[in-house]
């Protein structure tokens, strides 16, 4: 699944239907017993890239396979790991990042960032957990404050790995560096623990929000990233509904969007009455748009 797309405009949601299909289907695998982060992280692709279908679907999952096939077996401890990956996926298939990846909503798409083989941190670092896990490695996720890694091992042996810079194993001086470069303070430990699948896939929906609110002509990207994030399980519910509201009336659907105006005001009523009147007169507005 080497090689880029010719067209390099961002990839368009899929109908309706199809759309809503997926919802579906996230929003159960979410609440699964034991969420499987490459299937969230694919049907959140198929969300974004209508030309994603379910054969394509299974081809991600059939590559992360193969991708895993090609892993010694069982190396050693969690160093061994760490570098077999970095060979394999950073060396040999040459996944990476590079700054220019911030700009591009492939980035945050798995089954883009397996055919392109460049996204953003996280992204990167879904490959090679899967990868790893698919072949029994020790291996979780670590986020740091603005940079993904990955980590390999217990705590008392943990071995962190940058995906973003080809799977280079950091030393404690380098994690320390990626935290103060984003935060200005210092590593925590608390930093270091194995992040939960769900809360990566938030992170990453996150970071498709983040895109798209640069971009207003794409509140369609938005509006997925948005829904997506409303059916995970755990999720900042009052703040993400009150964007979503404000995007339907963006988007022109007034009356659905100034009925989850309302909605949200009845629940912030009961702790900010003068915030709730703001966002019942924005409903009011909607809905005088239809007028």
């Amino acid at each position: 699944m080497s090689g880029q797309y010719p067209d390099m405009r961002a990839p368009l949601p899929p109908e309706p239907e199809r759309a809503a299909e997926l919802r579906r289907r996230f929003a159960a695998e979410a609440r699964a017993e034991r969420p499987d982060l490459a299937t969230l992280c694919l049907l959140a692709g198929a969300a974004g890239d209508g030309a994603l279908d379910d054969a394509g679907l299974d081809a991600a999952q059939i590559e992360l396979d193969r991708l895993a096939g090609l892993l010694p077996y069982r190396p050693g401890g969690p160093r061994a790991w760490a570098l077999a990956l970095a060979g394999l996926l950073g060396e040999r298939c040459g996944f990476r990042g590079s700054a220019a990846d911030y700009q591009r909503l492939e980035s945050s798409l798995l089954h883009r960032v397996l055919e392109r083989r460049r996204g953003l941190p996280i992204l990167l670092s879904v490959v090679w957990m899967e990868v790893a896990r698919r072949a029994g490695a020790p291996v979780y996720g670590v986020a740091l404050p603005g940079h993904f890694v990955v980590g390999f091992g217990p705590a008392e042996e943990q071995v962190l790995a940058d995906p973003f810079d080809g799977g280079r194993v950091l030393s404690g001086s380098d994690a320390e560096t990626l935290v103060a470069g984003a935060t200005g303070g210092p590593l925590e430990p608390g930093m270091l623990r194995p992040a939960d699948p769900l809360d990566v896939v938030l992170r990453v929906l996150n970071n498709v929000r983040a895109w798209a609110a640069a971009r207003p002509e794409r509140s369609d990207v938005a509006l997925w990233a948005i829904e997506l994030s409303l059916a995970l399980p755990s999720h900042p519910a009052r703040r993400l509904r009150y964007e979503w509201a404000q995007l339907l009336v963006l988007r022109g659907e007034f009356l659905r969007g100034a009925a989850e105006l309302e909605a949200y005001a009845e629940v912030v009523a009961g702790v900010d009455d003068s915030a709730a009147e703001r966002v019942r007169r924005q409903a009011g507005a909607a809905r005088a748009r239809l007028n």
